[in-house]
């Protein structure tokens, strides 16, 4: 969530990025945010592109400002959870498709060389994420944690960093899409298959699992917006 954001529209990208972070729960009610220096670091923005955007947020009622010490700024619980089609009505289906086709080629790139590399250790990262998954921990948070320890299993840096970048830009509608009743069931099943691929080392497998998984959430997003 803290990943820099892109050089166009800096005050809009950080205030939907911080927003969409809290409507899914991924900061926490009463969370203190990092301190407006360290904060626009992160993010790689200047601290005055911040301060608007912290202001944004302020007038959503999303974050609060205290004064004083121990101050800062604070997450708000939103009254309304994450919109997913507020958030597809922007998007076209032309959009979504060559995002989902960057993503899945990224993903499926990542699982193949995991698959190859991948240490014992890894695969106990990944075994994890899936048992918190199964004992109903939120998708927003492991979805995102086991395509990162993917990446991360794939030992290229570029790869990675790329991750981490499509998940600011894409994560919470795929997040938002696994959770809806219909798709859990299948996007465990595809989680695990990942997992049980780079566990034993099928490269091949290991790709084509993770492409599908992007490109079916992706299809299902596709489908959802030419419904609105």
């Amino acid at each position: 969530m803290f990943a820099p954001v892109d050089n166009t529209a800096r005050v809009h990208a950080v205030v939907r990025r911080l927003g969409d972070a809290i409507a899914l729960g991924l900061l926490a009610d009463g969370e203190q945010l990092p301190s407006e220096t360290d904060l626009a670091a992160h993010l790689g923005v200047s601290t005055v592109t911040l301060r608007e955007a912290l202001m944004a947020l302020r007038q959503q009622g999303l974050i609060e400002t205290r004064r004083g010490r121990g101050g800062g700024s604070f997450v708000r619980a939103p009254a309304r959870p994450f919109d997913l089609d507020e958030r597809l009505r922007p998007l076209s289906a032309e959009e979504l498709r060559d995002l989902g086709d960057h993503y899945a080629a990224i993903a499926g790139a990542a699982a193949r060389l995991a698959a190859a590399r991948s240490l014992p250790d890894d695969v106990r990262r990944l075994r994890r994420s899936l048992d918190e998954m199964a004992a109903g921990a939120p998708m927003c948070r492991l979805d995102g944690r086991l395509h990162l320890d993917v990446a991360a299993a794939s030992q290229s840096v570029r790869l990675t960093r790329e991750e981490i970048r499509l998940q600011a830009e894409i994560g919470p509608l795929v997040w938002a899409v696994h959770d809806l009743p219909d798709r859990r069931a299948a996007v465990d099943a595809e989680h695990a298959g990942i997992v049980d691929a780079i566990e034993r080392a099928d490269d091949a497998a290991a790709r084509d699992v993770a492409e599908s998984h992007v490109l079916n959430a992706v299809q299902r997003l596709i489908e959802r917006r030419l419904e609105l």
